[in-house]
């Protein structure tokens, strides 16, 4: 299975998850089904009750997030990051890429608008889901 890693703001990720699932593999992205506000909506949740950002970590709801996803991430084959993404995205890619797993960056530009290179950590890097096809390889490895 391949674990989708991406913002919940983005739309390429439903479209890149329909892209490889049409193509056999089995896609987890199911993450993305809160939408695209759900971080803010649990922000102002912990902070009509209180909290700080620290003590909404440690409640409820963010332990049940994490856990869900952990317990995705963790049964991943591997994973494939569709940029652009934010920290949470990156700290599973990091996830990924420390537990052995192989782990890609599906690009949204031939050339992105800040560089990084700290990707190259990254199993590979591509703009085009077709070399990504290519180095995931056959649904049955991924």
């Amino acid at each position: 299975m391949i674990y989708l890693i991406g913002s919940l703001r983005s739309q390429r990720v439903p479209d890149v998850a329909q892209d490889l699932r049409a193509r056999g593999y089995s896609v987890f992205d199911d993450w993305f089904a809160v939408g695209p506000e759900a971080d803010d909506y649990w922000r102002t949740y912990e902070k009509n009750k209180g909290n700080t950002y620290l003590q909404g970590l440690e409640g409820a709801a963010a332990i049940n997030v994490y856990n869900f996803d952990k317990r995705h991430l963790d049964a991943a084959n591997c994973a494939v990051l569709v940029a652009p993404a934010g920290k949470s995205a990156h700290l599973e890619l990091g996830y990924i890429l420390g537990s052995g797993k192989r782990g890609f960056i599906f690009l949204d530009a031939e050339e992105p608008e800040r560089w990084d290179i700290m990707y190259k950590f990254a199993t590979g890097i591509t703009n085009t889901i077709e070399e990504l096809v290519k180095w995931l390889g056959p649904v049955e490895v991924c």
